[in-house]
């Protein structure tokens, strides 16, 4: 086993079988948070078998070979921590918030979530109606649902437009075999990450791997690569339904996590429509009052990334809010950002990356982020100088090039 110390504090284990284990060591704490990466989730999936990595996270909690439903949800709430996971479009993730003295116990118990759950007919009787209430919820949030409906029309036929939680008739056709399948293949050392952050020491995180067994387990079959989604052809969609606001988002691909320009795009993201100081947010909700919700995102996957706007506004006032927006595209895909807003962007930015490390939740995800998407670890100080060395010129040549309003998917939810 390969063990190298990344910064004060943090190291990276690499095991033979492929497990990759790193840790943040934050003795000034008396908790920590501990998670397991799975390389698989709906990006991975055939169309046919939509939302089986969502419902297999969901049965893993249903019990394993040692404990049943109700001993996975006392084990650590009963002590003040907590067990969750959540399935996105690369990667599913098992993780725990503790006492530092109750780590060994949630490892314990992460470890038998994703090694040994039982994934009985039974359970998935009900667990599929679970499922199936939460697609519904989302199909009754429309700020939601306008969400997988533009993933849909952005990325087409690409599994980066599925989605995550499936539909009524994928979920409906999945069995215990499907999930069990998908655990055989993908629940192995080389497709995990393990992360942890608090008041933990990684050799006694070595050592509690090694008793749970991780390093005697064989690697498997080679990862699933996701390719590189063809670009989107151009288009506007309009979906009619009942409701008292118009949701509208507007987006365009973009590019993969690791891409250097990702820095200059949160700076644009950023000015463009991140909190009430934005350009989106003044013009739109102050000078016009033409919505309550309005702000600009950005994401990065493994394969590409996307970035746009969102709006819910009332039915009269829908088609002046998207001139508006188009407007604010149009300025700022000709203009960039004035030489103020650039310096103003790169403080918010690197002031809400340093608030959001405050607790081991957030290092425990940075840590895990770095080996996921295969990149050198970066100190904090780092990361800070790749954001303040931004240029003007790489601000202005990205607002060009993924937010001209041209460029836009657009799709409208909401009564006509």
């Amino acid at each position: 086993m390969r063990t190298v110390r990344l910064d004060e504090g943090i190291w990276r284990s690499d095991v033979p079988n492929g497990l990759v284990i790193l840790t943040e060591r934050m003795p000034w704490l008396r908790s920590a948070a501990a998670g397991f990466w799975v390389k698989t989730a709906s990006a991975h999936e055939p169309r046919e078998k939509m939302g089986v990595s969502h419902l297999l996270e969901h049965m893993v909690f249903k019990g394993t070979t040692t404990r049943s439903a109700q001993d996975i949800a006392v084990a650590l709430e009963s002590r003040g921590g907590g067990l969750d996971a959540y399935t996105g479009r690369d990667h599913t993730t098992y993780q725990a918030r503790m006492l530092d003295a109750d780590f060994p116990l949630a490892l314990d118990l992460l470890t038998d979530i994703v090694r040994r759950p039982l994934l009985r007919e039974a359970d998935l009787a009900l667990e599929r109606n679970v499922v199936l209430e939460e697609i519904a919820t989302v199909e009754d949030t429309p700020d939601d649902l306008v969400f997988d409906l533009h993933a849909a029309a952005l990325w087409g036929s690409h599994s980066y437009g599925y989605r995550i939680l499936g539909t009524r008739e994928t979920v409906a056709d999945l069995t215990v075999e499907d999930l069990k399948a998908l655990h055989r293949r993908t629940y192995l050392p080389h497709q995990l990450v393990f992360a942890a952050a608090g008041n933990v020491e990684h050799e006694a995180v070595l050592g509690l791997l090694e008793r749970a067994g991780w390093f005697a387990l064989e690697p498997g079959p080679q990862e699933q690569v996701v390719a590189a989604p063809a670009a989107a052809t151009r288009l506007e969609q309009r979906v009619e339904r009942d409701g008292a606001q118009v949701h509208l988002v507007f987006g365009t691909e973009t590019f993969r996590y690791g891409d250097p320009r990702r820095h200059a795009l949160v700076l644009v993201s950023t000015i463009f429509g991140s909190g009430m100081s934005s350009r989106l947010f003044q013009r739109v909700r102050e000078e016009l009052g033409l919505a309550y919700t309005v702000y600009a995102f950005h994401s990065f996957l493994q394969a590409s990334g996307a970035a746009g706007v969102y709006v819910g506004t009332q039915p009269p006032t829908a088609e002046q809010a998207a001139a508006t927006i188009r407007e604010e595209f149009a300025k700022l895909a000709r203009h960039s950002l004035t030489a103020e807003e650039l310096a103003s962007a790169k403080q918010q930015v690197k002031g809400q990356l340093v608030l959001a490390l405050e607790g081991p939740v957030s290092r425990m995800y940075r840590l895990a982020g770095s080996a996921l998407y295969a990149e050198s670890y970066k100190t904090i100080d780092q990361v800070l100088g790749e954001i303040d060395a931004v240029r003007p010129d790489e601000v202005a040549a990205v607002a060009a090039e993924f937010y001209a309003p041209e460029r836009q998917v657009v799709v409208w939810l909401g009564p006509s």
